[in-house]
């Protein structure tokens, strides 16, 4: 799984923060960023030249079979690059088709499809005050911050090509 890191200091300080969470708050802080920004950080990544959405979705379909607990447990897994069937096709994706998968997670989260975050969740102090400062970097940094942030997640793909 090969990814390149931005050498922003500003979006790798960001990242470092993020990564020093706890893997539920870093969880939280996504979804928040998705509620806050969803609209305009999303139709980046669905739109990019790159992407397979097809791809993007059949991973997106595999996660909405189990249960809610199974989802939560893999969502975990990815962002603990633990080696499991699902992070491993995750870590064969190429970056912006990982930052689909999520934005497909979320759309999930939205229907009740994909297991929602709890009624009247709130953000750590430190999550929430990288929220905001997320909420103001331009839109470029914002996306190579996400792209950055879910590129290492998942498994080493068993001998495989990125997809």
């Amino acid at each position: 799984m090969t990814y390149t890191q931005t050498s922003d200091p500003t979006i790798r300080k960001c990242l470092q923060s993020w990564r020093q969470l706890d893997v539920d708050q870093q969880l939280g802080l996504f979804w928040f960023i998705y509620k806050e920004m969803g609209g305009a950080v999303t139709p980046a990544a669905p739109a990019a030249s790159t992407v397979s959405p097809e791809i993007a979705e059949g991973l997106f379909n595999q996660v909405k079979e189990l249960s809610h607990e199974e989802q939560l447990q893999i969502q975990r897994d990815l962002i603990n690059k633990a080696d499991t069937q699902i992070g491993r096709e995750y870590g064969s994706l190429g970056d912006t088709t990982k930052l689909l998968f999520w934005y497909r997670l979320s759309q999930g989260m939205d229907s009740n499809v994909i297991i929602p975050v709890p009624a009247g969740y709130r953000l750590s102090s430190e999550a929430e005050a990288l929220l905001n400062q997320v909420k103001e970097l331009p839109f470029e940094q914002q996306i190579n911050l996400f792209r950055d942030y879910v590129s290492p997640m998942g498994a080493e793909p068993k001998g495989g090509a990125e997809i």
